[in-house]
């Protein structure tokens, strides 16, 4: 049994690359500095990117990067297990698990399993 997410120390969190965060459903926001970081580490114009790569989000707020049609990050390789933006994601990316994180996580991230599993270890 792994402790419960409320209670794991995530300064001691470490990402596996294993994808599950970049597989998540919903959308990704981008702001605009981020789409013109974005755009320029693609070398595509900012106007074709935000045209081509995002979408108006369902609450029309924002921006949101285009998914992959199984709702998968359309940047997360999976074949390689790397984000093709690490240098440049959003802040919502770099955000998991710290600020923002769905009920089950530590069971589906790599990452997170490993922590609740060596915590777990720690209380014993």
């Amino acid at each position: 049994m792994t402790a419960p997410t409320d209670e794991l120390d995530l300064s001691q969190f470490q990402c596996l690359c294993c994808g599950t965060c970049c597989r998540w459903e919903g959308p990704v926001r981008v702001t605009d500095e981020e789409l013109k970081k974005i755009a320029e580490y693609l070398n595509i114009p900012l106007q074709e990117f935000i045209d081509k790569h995002t979408v108006l989000t369902p609450d029309r707020r924002s921006l949101s990067l285009m998914e992959k049609e199984d709702g998968s990050c359309r940047y997360y390789d999976a074949e390689t297990r790397f984000c093709q933006i690490q240098a440049v994601k959003p802040k919502q990316c770099r955000d998991f698990p710290y600020h923002w994180k769905f009920k089950g996580w530590e069971k589906l991230c790599a990452g997170g399993a490993r922590l609740a599993e060596l915590q777990k270890k720690k209380q014993s």
